[in-house]
């Protein structure tokens, strides 16, 4: 590493300790030749590699952008977003690889989105997945209901004590932001 103050081309480690919930670690440095002290914060890469080949890092941003037109309009704070955003990129780190195929990123977004708001799911996977009839929507909503998310379980348990519950909606479904 090269000294930010007297630009030699070494320094040692004093110390090392993980952050960001160990997805990098930070170190303290020292210059052997002018003795002056920083840190480096160093992160695995995660690179994502598009139609076109081209490869670029990961970004929990656009993870973040595509989700909120999803979720535009809908019962969805910003931290369920910022969760989202944080369990896709746990998945995907946790296959081990280094390089991960853009329709990874996609299909791994579905099933948390799905557990947040099954609406805003049904957006994002019609965009997805390129629906392109009214059959494939249909599809989609027979899966929904036949395969219901455990959010739609415990809105329908919920809503269980009230008359009206089968024409009701999953939009007390719980918030995932205490959960990790």
């Amino acid at each position: 590493m090269i000294c930010p103050f007297c630009r030699h081309d070494d320094s040692r480690v004093i110390d090392s300790r993980p952050v960001e919930d160990g997805t990098q670690i930070r170190r303290r440095r020292e210059c052997p030749q002018c003795s002056q002290r920083f840190s480096t914060q160093e992160v695995a890469l995660l690179n994502i590699i598009k139609r076109s080949g081209a490869t670029e890092p990961f970004s929990r941003e656009k993870v973040l952008v595509g989700v909120r037109k999803a979720c535009q309009g809908r019962p969805v704070n910003e931290d369920d977003l910022v969760l989202l955003a944080q369990r896709v990129e746990e998945a995907l780190r946790g296959t081990g690889q280094a390089e991960i195929e853009a329709n990874e990123v996609g299909m791994a977004i579905l099933a948390p989105l799905r557990e947040l708001d099954e609406v805003a799911y049904l957006r994002y996977a019609s965009v997805y997945r390129n629906f392109a009839s009214l059959e494939d929507f249909e599809g989609e909503i027979a899966l929904l209901r036949a395969l219901p998310s455990n959010s739609s379980k415990t809105a329908t348990k919920a809503n269980s004590n009230t008359p009206s519950s089968a024409s009701k909606t999953t939009n007390n479904s719980p918030s995932f932001s205490g959960k990790s």
